[in-house]
């Protein structure tokens, strides 16, 4: 499901509370893009390499504490936990593929015992005629566990639990996503750092908005609240993209990039503010071509890339 321009609300998000540490350079570079289908191309691989994994003999399981109860878990379960936390919900297929190399048969097993141990939850989802969908989420308890263990960093927001099922399909596509745009930076020599999905974007700025007051609704206020979060005012409202990556640069810098996956329910004026936001924008192959040509005719040069 598309997002819309955010109409902004005073009131916060129900969720727990959480700070951003630093505040990124207001200027986003993006790994050797072209402008044009004619313009100058690099490498630009479409899939990320998938995580090294110690063999499963080797990858013995080690005991975590929380509450005084004990979980017994491998790397390969924590990596499959910190995926899972970062992006809320994750297709398994897709966990499959890119944390597991496509090693099926030890992503079941890991996956069970994370279900056995209250951490995971698995759940298949009706998408569309008799189309279903498996995803994998954290649970409560795997969230507050992953915590304690201390492998991600502070600033690094995790999620559990599918918060809007009608567009859990679309949620789960920013795994994948979020893969195609790594290799991206990864090719241009830079690193992934953090990664900010809109409900924490939506959560900042909505709580910076608050502290304003009756301000809340000046426009030059909230274009300056607009920069200080990178993002711009486009039609008297702030755009969100679905998904924001910080990343390291080759030359060491940071830097950010945002991602917006646009899907058939975009129309016209939708996608033109995505564009203008300067977000960079994804589709499926099958939706690429009318975009495009929504684009064309309101003379944007923004390029929309196939997931």
């Amino acid at each position: 499901m598309s997002r819309d321009i955010v109409s902004f609300d005073p009131q916060l998000p129900a969720e727990e509370p959480f700070g951003l540490d630093r505040e990124p350079s207001n200027q986003a570079h993006r790994p050797e893009e072209r402008e044009g289908e004619d313009g100058p191309k690099m490498p630009s691989p479409e899939v990320r390499e998938p995580c090294s994994l110690a063999p499963e003999r080797e990858d013995s399981p080690r005991a975590y504490l929380l509450r005084n109860r004990s979980f017994l878990l491998r790397e390969s379960q924590l990596l499959s936990m910190t995926e899972l936390g970062k992006f809320r919900v994750v297709a398994a297929a897709d966990l499959a593929r890119f944390a597991y190399a496509s090693d099926n048969p030890r992503m079941e097993r890991d996956v069970r015992r994370l279900k056995g141990q209250g951490l995971v939850s698995d759940q298949t989802l009706a998408i569309s005629g008799r189309r279903t969908l498996r995803v994998l989420t954290l649970t409560k308890t795997g969230k507050r566990l992953l915590q304690n263990t201390r492998r991600v960093p502070e600033d690094q927001q995790l999620y559990h639990g599918i918060v809007r099922p009608r567009e859990a399909e679309h949620d789960a596509e920013l795994y994948r996503l979020f893969q195609t745009e790594a290799a991206r930076i990864e090719t241009a020599g830079g690193k992934p750092l953090r990664v900010l999905l809109d409900y924490e974007l939506m959560r900042d700025l909505n709580r910076d908005r608050a502290k304003l007051g009756k301000q809340g609704n000046d426009p030059q206020e909230i274009d300056r609240l607009a920069q200080r979060h990178g993002l711009v005012v486009v039609n008297e409202k702030i755009p969100l993209p679905d998904m924001r990556i910080e990343y390291q640069t080759a030359e060491l810098e940071l830097s950010r990039v945002d991602l917006e996956l646009a899907t058939p329910h975009y129309g016209p004026r939708g996608v033109a503010e995505k564009a203008k936001a300067g977000f960079s924008l994804y589709s499926h192959r099958e939706d690429a071509s009318r975009l495009r040509r929504i684009l064309d005719e309101q003379g944007l040069t923004a390029r929309i890339r196939s997931l």
